[in-house]
């Protein structure tokens, strides 16, 4: 019981004397000064904050680039619309989806659409996409598109893509 009390005794200790606030100043009580002699109830003296004026910063991105943007960009020179030019052929070939092929006995067909999600039916020797290709082969399963597409250095190169039929559960 007695090592209880004495506990007691000094936690009490430690939290009244240990919890003053060292190297505070005391406040000085405000002093109010004499009304004027025309003035009938004395104002509330206001003290006046000292005006600090704030630096704004204010970001100019003029000239510089966005840091959040990867800096190895691939971009692709951009190719002039024809006039009069038909859907298919205002198209880069590789936004192209094949749909469907049919035949006959003479020939075969193929179901294409175009990111505006319009179909259009194309055959053997039909042109199409921004560089003039030209639809050489159709399969039971495949299309193949020849273009001739200027590489990085200006001169003319061949380019097939082959547009494959999806496989049912594929997407």
């Amino acid at each position: 019981m007695m090592n209880k009390l004495f506990i007691l005794f000094m936690l009490l200790s430690i939290v009244t004397f240990g919890c003053k606030e060292k190297g505070v100043p005391a406040r000085k009580p405000v002093v109010q000064k004499p009304a004027a002699a025309g003035a009938a109830a004395p104002a509330a003296v206001q003290q006046e904050e000292p005006k600090v004026e704030k630096e704004i910063y204010v970001y100019d991105p003029k000239g510089r680039r966005d840091p959040f943007m990867t800096l190895a960009q691939v971009t692709k020179p951009k190719v002039e619309r024809k006039m009069g030019a038909s859907p298919i052929e205002s198209v880069d070939v590789d936004e192209i989806k094949l749909i469907a092929i049919a035949w006959d006995n003479k020939q075969y067909y193929a179901l294409i659409t175009l990111p505006d999600k319009k179909s259009y039916t194309i055959r053997r020797g039909m042109t199409l996409g921004l560089y003039n290709g030209k639809v050489v082969e159709i399969n039971r399963d495949s299309l193949l598109i020849r273009e001739q597409v200027k590489d990085y250095r200006g001169q003319t190169k061949i380019k097939d893509t082959i547009l494959k039929l999806r496989k049912e559960g594929e997407e």
